[in-house]
């Protein structure tokens, strides 16, 4: 008996004793010669069957450790575990790509990643790419791009229903080698996101002389920094009034009066913040916060900061679990 036999023998009765097993991670010649060799069986009495398993479990016993036959294999193993550099310089130097379902990597990636794609390729393509993925990253995606673009894709959408799994996967397959095909950065985060990072912890003053200073050197880098800056007096503008219930739920109600008082005994955008995210709860909810923020009084300044620091922390988190999305260019603050 060949070992062609054997293998389709032992998959069978796997299959049959209701084991889960996962060929679609085969080479996809290794899956063909299977099937072929799974149409070519006949019927196998118990004495075979009970020697080959036997055969079959003698032989796992002798295994201690198992290592990939491949460079593609081994990077799917250290998956995690070496850095996204190592990997993608050891994947272009071995000439492979990442093996199994590229829809799979494509889900894992962010949003930031995924976003040039919707722009840059057809709109069926776009439109795969969307149905594929996560409802909550595929909302996020659309919300990011312009009405007109997000409608085309949506329609798009409605004539997917005769793309074969084929097509589908060398779309995926397409994406992918682009990906791989991306240079390796130094930096994982845009420009704009380091500077707005910096300046969200900066002073005002420094903050807009900074943002000054870019818009005379670069005007469309300046309104990338803009975007990236999120302080509290911005949530009135950046924010939708359906995720400030989320928000509320996310911070400690001790910080949130904390960080209403302080807000709110600075007035302009400030005290806009507090009165938007007031009028978008429940009214039971914003009396009981009321109530609170009177009876605290006055907070130390340390302390409010920190407290707002606290809510802004939460609505960036929310952001990058998909959760919320922060929108529009606000103007320098002034307060």
């Amino acid at each position: 008996m060949s070992q062609r036999e054997k293998a389709a023998i032992v998959v069978r009765f796997l299959l049959a004793e209701g084991a889960e097993l996962t060929l679609a991670d085969l080479p996809d010649d290794l899956q063909a010669i299977l099937a072929v060799q799974f149409g070519q069986m006949r019927p196998v009495d118990r004495n075979t069957l009970a020697n080959v398993v036997a055969e079959f479990a003698g032989e796992l016993e002798q295994i201690a450790l198992l290592f990939p036959r491949d460079v593609a294999g081994a990077l799917k193993a250290l998956d995690g575990k070496i850095s996204p550099q190592t990997a993608a310089r050891l994947r272009k130097e071995a000439g492979v790509r990442q093996a199994g379902d590229p829809w799979d990597r494509l889900r894992a990636a962010s949003a930031e990643v995924l976003l040039p794609f919707l722009t840059s390729e057809a709109v069926e393509v776009a439109a795969v790419m969307l149905s594929k993925l996560e409802v909550a990253k595929a909302a996020t995606l659309l919300g990011r791009l312009p009405g007109a673009t997000a409608r085309h894709i949506a329609y798009a959408m409605s004539r997917t229903n005769a793309v074969t799994p084929d097509t589908v996967y060398r779309i995926g397959m397409s994406l992918v080698l682009q990906l791989d095909a991306t240079p390796d950065r130094a930096f994982a985060d845009d420009p704009e996101k380091r500077v707005g990072a910096i300046l969200n912890l900066s002073t005002t003053e420094t903050r807009n002389d900074v943002l000054s200073g870019l818009d005379e050197a670069d005007q469309t880098f300046a309104d990338g920094v803009r975007r990236a800056i999120f302080t509290f007096a911005n949530i009135a503008d950046r924010i939708a009034p359906r995720d400030v219930p989320n928000i509320v739920r996310a911070v400690d109600q001790g910080a949130l009066v904390s960080a209403f008082v302080h807000a709110g005994s600075m007035g302009g955008d400030m005290q806009r913040a507090v009165d938007f995210m007031l009028s978008n709860i429940s009214t039971r909810l914003a009396d009981g916060l009321r109530d609170e923020m009177q009876a605290l009084g006055k907070v130390k300044p340390k302390a409010g900061e920190d407290a707002m620091l606290a809510v802004t922390t939460a609505i960036r988190d929310l952001e990058a679990s998909g959760t919320l999305f922060m929108h529009g260019i606000v103007p320098d603050e002034e307060a």
